[in-house]
């Protein structure tokens, strides 16, 4: 089995991770949980996160239950081209930020 994602759609950090995971090509199984109907409270999802909240992210063993983490969990995983503090945020004059440079008399 490979990376699975428990989300639920309508909730705004599982959206964050599902965007995530796309926009970087990791690979993963979507496991709709459905917070409205109470899924996330059953037994089931309980073995998977024991905290009874979503989102979760299951890879063989290894599961995290904290979103906060997941993106960089996923981030980890591939090989891409893709890195954090990549020139893709870089403007034309190579600076990282918008504001104008302070200057020092």
């Amino acid at each position: 089995m490979g990376l699975e994602l428990y989300l639920d759609l309508l909730c705004q950090p599982c959206r964050a991770v599902y965007i995530f995971a796309k926009k970087i090509g990791v690979p993963f199984e979507l496991r709709k949980v459905e917070v409205l109907k109470g899924q996330h409270n059953s037994d089931d999802f309980a073995q998977v996160n024991p905290l009874r909240k979503v989102p979760a992210l299951k890879d063989g063993d290894f599961t995290l239950a904290e979103s906060p983490w997941a993106p960089a969990a996923m981030s980890s995983k591939p090989a891409p081209s893709w890195r954090p503090g990549a020139s893709v945020w870089r403007g034309r004059s190579g600076r990282t930020s918008s504001r104008r440079p302070t200057r020092w008399s």
